[in-house]
């Protein structure tokens, strides 16, 4: 053993250690010698006293050096752990013993040092590959020992019926087996590159250092045979009763996850999912099978330990569960009563063709049928509470029964919408694993070719021939028939009622800040955002609504109105035209109209296609509601004269609160007046949001000079800027398998983190200056970006500006990227008198812009197509003024 060639480990680690077998592959009483990284002496020198042990498992073709990050943060004074991370025998520096051991055997073998290491105190196993199992295996056999347990990319189970991953079949093949796992090095070669991003040469040879020749990589070669390809294997019982045996533990349990993995994907961890229900979740998009190489895992699990573990708290993060169901009637409930009240023969849910007339509509008698029939339906199916449902089908008539048949059964619905483009889509619902996914043609050829998952059901009829080519097995006709035969025969289809607390939905935000994350609601949260919603804007039963927005137009039933989309496509906001939203209003004499942002400035720009009918279907509007990115004023004013009898209302929300506060027209006009006059203290520097709505509760934690924002006190003063937070009874339940995120947006007790940074003037207006991401940290203090963006937009040839950060943080020079009216060609620096007109307008908000760049286009969120993607043009303007070619940002 070389320690100087093991980056990252500190020599006092490092140990041998003789150990007796009891059990399994040796003799009784043979003595094999063991490596292992242990920092307990470490920690006795320093005087620590450890809150516990950490038994680290590596799997195959690893050893010990993995858990090196844990091993230093465990020898942290804040968080002493001890770490005790072992090489396995006939792995890493562990005694080759020229016996070939079985599962059974190794976690035989780890009983045994344990056993010699007479660990003390409370004990969390921790594993990696099919060390996760051994682990496991050993936590099952020390239950006495054991406070918890944690896996990182891993298996106990092969699905019947599912073939094991292509790289373990290829690895198990007679042809390559002996040659790829031990007379070559190329199996280690192999794992080494699935790291994201790809390992250092140091951080490489430290990994191959105990395996260099062929005697040395037998263990490799029988730790991959010994892989349970099905019942026959020798080692399948030892699997299974590991498998089984988990369902019992009811420790604290935390899941780190690399969805980047060919070998162990999501699959496996929804299986793990299924056996320890209660652990902590964290999926590290971008992340692959070396997770602990690719993110530092270590800071995490120390948190978690202290949370959950010596904290003394058992079950995942998230808002505590409300005890009861006083007052609580789910989202469906109201369609029985309006089914059987007088309205039940009138419209409910329409749908429009391009031309404008009715295509197709449900009345509320025939919708709280068809929900019955499919909810019965997807049960004799096999889908049932806790089932994920993987909704892709448009707004309109088969999206709405599907939905609310989903909920009143129990299941998960899980939306993600394919504006958040292919990859983001991929990406999404792999996440989320959902057991089925009913979609249009489109879609289930997209879920076959991707494995979105691996029960398909189309929405429309298809032929035999076509079934079988999307691998779908049957329709929602089929089994609306079925639930009907079914509900007819009993009189009316028995389905138990799910719990207020039990998960609903799983909803995606739109990735305008990363990658799109998945939003946790249970029953009784969904039911509190329509009463929100509801009491909030006065939607009343009888009402009647045009959705451009496809959440309202799911939420319409619940609230009682009459819904119709018009014909767009929802996941492109742009693509509304005056005239198709005319025609939908037209449709059901609408009284209300939601709709994005950059959908209402087409709709302007499209007026000139308005009929007498449209213009005056647009005349009776009673209400408008626009939200997903700020909305000018001026954009208001000019929607208003389309809708002159309308109230207009911006609503600040986002997927895991929705909404927070109002304001409308009016109301910002004042703001904007209050702001200009300079006589109010905290007016401007923002968009004026209004006050939080009914049952919402706002603060802001102020920002530090660094641009960050903990530590302090939730505050209400006027004037001070910082991260808002909301609390309210409709505030998302938790991220989805993102435990750490969940972590970071939980505030104080009872708060949710928006990532949005604000401040409130002397009425209690709250107003928005960006996001928290975006935040400038200039040498004379912080920079938030909406107030100078709105100044530089008042610049006669500036459509939409950005502000942005360029250089190191706490030093940075604030940069403004415009896109002009008429649009530039090419993209790169502003011209002399463009950029003195926009540096002039910034200095009217008290910001110093040190250069200017244009842009063809911003870069927006492809959702709400408003949300400027401030992230990537800081890259392109650092990029642009280092010299780089401009190119498209």
């Amino acid at each position: 053993m070389v320690m100087a060639d093991w980056p990252g480990v500190n020599a006092e680690w490092s140990r041998e250690l003789d150990v007796p077998s009891t059990s399994g592959a040796d003799a009784p009483g043979t003595v094999r010698r063991w490596h292992l990284l242990d920092n307990g002496a470490e920690l006795a020198r320093h005087g620590l006293t450890p809150l516990g042990t950490l038994l680290c498992v590596h799997g195959n073709p690893t050893w010990s050096y993995l858990w090196r990050s844990l091993l230093a943060a465990g020898s942290n004074s804040a968080h002493p752990w001890r770490v005790v991370a072992v090489d396995q025998l006939d792995m890493g520096f562990s005694e080759r013993t020229g016996t070939f051991r079985r599962l059974a055997d190794r976690i035989n073998d780890l009983g045994d040092l344990t056993d010699v290491l007479g660990l003390e105190g409370p004990v969390v196993s921790v594993g990696h590959d099919w060390g996760g199992a051994i682990s496991l295996g050993w936590a099952l056999a020390h239950e006495n020992q054991l406070a918890g347990v944690v896996l990182t990319n891993t298996a106990v189970h092969q699905p019947e019926g599912s073939p094991i991953p292509a790289a373990l079949r290829l690895a198990l093949h007679p042809a390559v087996h002996k040659w790829g796992t031990t007379t070559s090095d190329a199996f280690l070669r192999v794992t080494h590159s699935l790291a994201h991003p790809p390992l250092p040469a140091e951080i490489r040879n430290a990994y191959m250092a105990p395996y260099r020749g062929a005697s040395r990589r037998a263990g490799v070669g029988n730790f991959v045979a010994d892989i349970p390809v099905d019942a026959s294997h020798p080692s399948f019982a030892a699997l299974t009763g590991v498998a089984e045996g988990v369902r019992g533990l009811d420790v604290p349990a935390l899941m780190l996850w690399g969805p980047r993995d060919p070998i162990f994907s999501d699959r496996y961890l929804k299986d793990l999912i299924g056996r320890l229900p209660h652990a902590d979740v964290h999926r590290y998009e971008g992340a692959g099978h070396l997770v602990a190489e690719d993110r530092d895992i270590a800071a995490p699990v120390l948190d978690w330990l202290a949370g959950r573990v010596t904290g003394g708290r058992i079950g995942p993060a998230g808002t505590p569960a409300v005890e009861g169901t006083d007052g609580f009637e789910p989202l469906w409930a109201p369609l029985a009563g309006l089914a059987a009240g007088p309205a039940g023969d009138g419209r409910a849910v329409v749908e429009t063709a391009t031309d404008g007339t009715v295509a197709r509509f449900l009345t509320w008698k025939q919708l709280a049928a068809d929900v019955d029939h499919l909810a019965a339906g997807l049960a004799t199916a096999g889908v049932g509470p806790g089932s994920r449902v993987s909704l892709m089908v448009p707004p309109g008539v088969d999206l709405t029964v599907a939905l609310y048949a989903c909920l009143r059964l129990g299941a998960v619905v899980v939306v993600a919408d394919a504006g958040l483009g292919t990859k983001g889509l991929s990406r999404a619902v792999k996440g989320a694993t959902p057991d089925v996914l009913i979609g249009i043609d489109k879609a289930l050829a997209a879920a076959r070719a991707l494995g979105w998952a691996a029960r398909r059901i189309s929405v429309r009829e298809l032929t035999p021939r076509r079934r079988r080519l999307l691998g779908v097995e049957t329709s929602l006709a089929a089994l609306a028939r079925a639930g009907s035969a079914r509900a007819g025969a009993a009189g009316k289809a028995a389905l138990s009622l799910p719990g207020p607390d039990s998960p609903a939905a799983v909803l995606f935000t739109s990735g305008s800040t990363g990658p799109a994350k998945g939003v946790l609601y249970t029953h009784r949260q969904l039911a509190a955002m329509r009463d929100t919603v509801a009491q909030t804007f006065g939607i009343r039963p009888g009402q009647r609504l045009v959705a451009g927005f496809a959440p309202f137009a799911l939420l319409g039933p619940a609230l009682g109105a009459v819904s119709v989309t018009p014909a767009m496509d929802v996941t492109a906001p742009r693509t509304l035209t005056a005239r198709a939203l005319a025609d939908a209003a037209a449709a059901i004499d609408a009284t209300v109209v939601f709709a994005s942002p950059a959908a209402l400035r087409n709709v302007v720009a499209t007026r000139g296609g308005l009929t007498p009918d449209g213009t005056a279907a647009l005349g009776r509007i009673d209400l408008l509601l626009s939200a997903g990115a700020p909305v000018p004023e001026a954009l208001l004013a000019e929607v208003q004269q389309l809708v002159p009898r309308a109230s207009l209302h911006t609503p600040y929300g986002m997927t895991e609160a929705l909404p927070v506060t109002d304001i409308s027209l009016e109301q910002i006009q004042a703001a904007a007046a209050d702001a200009a006059a300079g006589t109010m203290t905290g007016a401007g520097n923002g968009v004026c949001v209004g006050r939080p709505v009914h049952g919402t509760r706002v603060a802001v934690i102020p920002l530090a000079a660094d641009g960050t924002a903990a530590g302090a006190a939730p505050v209400t003063d006027a004037g001070i800027t910082g991260e808002i937070l909301v609390s309210a009874p409709h505030v998302k339940d938790a991220y989805d398998r993102l435990w750490l995120t969940q972590e970071l947006s939980s505030g104080p007790t009872g708060w949710h983190r928006t990532g949005d940074v604000g401040h409130f003037d002397v009425q209690g207006r709250l107003w928005v200056e960006g996001r928290l991401a975006h935040v400038v940290t200039a040498p004379g203090g912080v920079v938030t970006p909406v107030g100078p963006e709105q100044a530089i937009e008042g610049v006669d040839e500036v459509r939409m500006a950005a502000v942005v950060g360029v250089g190191p943080a706490g030093t940075q020079a604030v940069a403004a990227v415009v896109e002009t009216v008429p649009p530039t060609s090419k993209a790169g620096l502003a011209g002399a008198e463009l950029a003195g007109r926009v540096r002039a307008a910034a200095r009217s908000a008290g910001v110093s812009v040190a250069a200017v760049l244009v842009v063809p286009a911003q870069p927006t969120d492809i959702r709400h197509n408003a949300k400027i993607d401030r992230t990537r043009l800081s890259r392109w303007a650092s990029s642009v003024l280092a010299g780089g070619r401009p190119g498209t940002p």
